[in-house]
């Protein structure tokens, strides 16, 4: 039996750098990983793959800005899908050799294999060649998440899928059916529509997203609709089958999918991809063996610490559910390894940036109006539109846009709501200033490069404060 102090089950965000944190403290180290490559759903299924998609399509019609038209729903259409699945495998290739040096040069063990619990302080390894028992004084569990795949439902991998399955399609279908308004259903959502799939999203909500700013999330539907997508919003999806192709269908297969709504309207498409909810990925793990227990949806309950109620047990990342974002996944980790080892550190920071890329991409940190209305917080927006700023022009972004909210008393930063070309990486610089509780006249005095979009907070600056000056 071999000991390590640490072992860490997953290879995803939380996993790599918990695993790195405590080699760094000069612990032993083991990870395991049940694919045959490291980098957990976040380099080999998830994140990475399907920004790199992205990149590659918003390559691929040579057009950098919010929204495509007519002659770039054309160029994509001159591509073949898998020409642009090897470009995201290209990265995807690049992230786990990246992966596998950090593991290298840490002194981290990596094994290959299902775990298992034996008992609360040894795993159990079963590799396709090989199986390994291990002792560890502690134990990260962040085995991450996967697609919800209800029981009533049958996936096959090419007619009804989920989001593990869409970059294995072997070519693009003439027409798609999206069940779920969330991040995972947005973004490939829009991705397919601008290369000229026909797309119909079904949301049982009253708009998609709706987490974030409700002007910022209309702006995404109104855009998505002028790009050629159907949004179906306030609709629940009680059936989902497969069907025989009607007369006339632009299909490659011979088989069709449907989905029949509560209203009685059935929606048809050649290929449905299913994106409500994920789930845990935590039956294999034998918790009973470890004297732990998931919810009904795989996750682990943790404290502030990231300890589940086995003490030198720890999880982190998608696996204990909100926020579920590999950027907060990955200090979780870190903070977890700290804490296991009593090294002091900073808990996570609450103040999170969040980043859809869709097209256009969206981003927010902080306070939305509709939370601050509820609280009772008074406050003021000043707005920004990407065509007042020389660098939107210069891009040929007309619909951008930069919201902040201003507290109207204090007149401090509340929150930055975004849409537009470069929102994810436009969004920190309004995380920093509410960090070191900036006001407004941080952003009025600033001096920001010219011509860049960095001037929408000079000038969201100025918008909020002649409101509130009623000017």
């Amino acid at each position: 039996m071999r000991e390590f102090d640490l072992c860490v089950i997953g290879s995803g965000p939380a996993g790599q750098w918990a695993a790195i944190q405590a080699a760094k403290l000069g612990k032993s180290v083991v990870l395991v990983e049940r694919r045959d490559v490291v980098g957990g759903v976040a380099v080999n299924t998830g994140t990475i793959p399907s920004k790199a998609l992205r990149e590659a399509i918003l390559s691929m019609v040579d057009r950098q800005s919010a929204m495509p038209q007519m002659a770039d729903f054309q160029r994509a259409r001159e591509h073949s899908f898998r020409s642009l699945i090897s470009s995201a495998d290209r990265v995807i290739d690049a992230e786990i050799e990246i992966i596998q040096g950090h593991m290298r040069s840490n002194v981290v063990v990596v094994l290959h294999g299902v775990a298992s619990f034996v008992e609360p302080h040894v795993v159990r390894v079963e590799g396709t060649y090989s199986s390994d028992t291990i002792r560890a004084a502690h134990v990260l569990i962040a085995t991450g998440t996967e697609p919800a795949r209800p029981d009533n439902m049958i996936f096959d991998d090419q007619t009804v899928i989920t989001s593990d399955e869409i970059l294995q399609l072997e070519s693009l279908p003439h027409s798609m059916i999206v069940v779920g308004g969330g991040v995972i259903g947005t973004e490939y959502a829009s991705m397919l529509s601008l290369l000229g799939v026909k797309v119909t999203l079904i949301e049982g909500r009253s708009r998609i997203l709706d987490f974030v700013d409700g002007e910022i999330g209309e702006a995404l539907q109104y855009h998505l609709s002028q790009g050629g997508m159907t949004l179906r919003l306030g609709e629940q999806v009680v059936k989902i089958c497969k069907i025989e192709p009607t007369p006339g269908a632009r299909t490659s297969d011979n088989t069709m999918a449907e989905a029949v709504l509560e209203s009685g309207k059935t929606v048809r498409g050649d290929c449905l991809l299913y994106a409500v909810g994920r789930q845990g990925s935590t039956e294999e793990l034998g918790l009973d063996k470890a004297d732990l227990a998931a919810d009904n949806r795989g996750r682990l309950k943790v404290n502030e610490h990231y300890q589940t109620s086995v003490p030198h047990i720890y999880a982190a990342g998608d696996v204990i559910g909100f926020p579920s974002l590999a950027s907060t996944s990955m200090e979780q980790g870190r903070a977890a390894a700290c804490h296991m080892f009593g090294e002091p550190i900073h808990l996570v920071s609450k103040l999170l940036p969040y980043g859809i890329y869709s097209i256009p991409e969206i981003s927010m940190v902080g306070w939305t109006e509709e939370r601050l209305t509820e609280e009772g917080i008074p406050f003021e927006s000043g707005i920004a539109q990407y065509r007042e700023i020389a660098r939107g022009q210069l891009l040929g972004d007309d619909i951008g846009m930069l919201k902040m909210l201003i507290h109207q008393e204090t007149q401090t930063i509340l929150g930055v709501h975004t849409i537009g070309t470069g929102a994810t990486e436009l969004i920190h610089i309004g995380q920093c200033a509410m960090a070191f509780n900036a006001t407004v006249d941080y952003f009025v005095n600033a001096v920001f490069n010219y011509p860049t979009l960095a001037e929408c907070y000079k000038v969201a600056a100025y918008n909020g404060l002649n409101k509130l000056r009623s000017v």
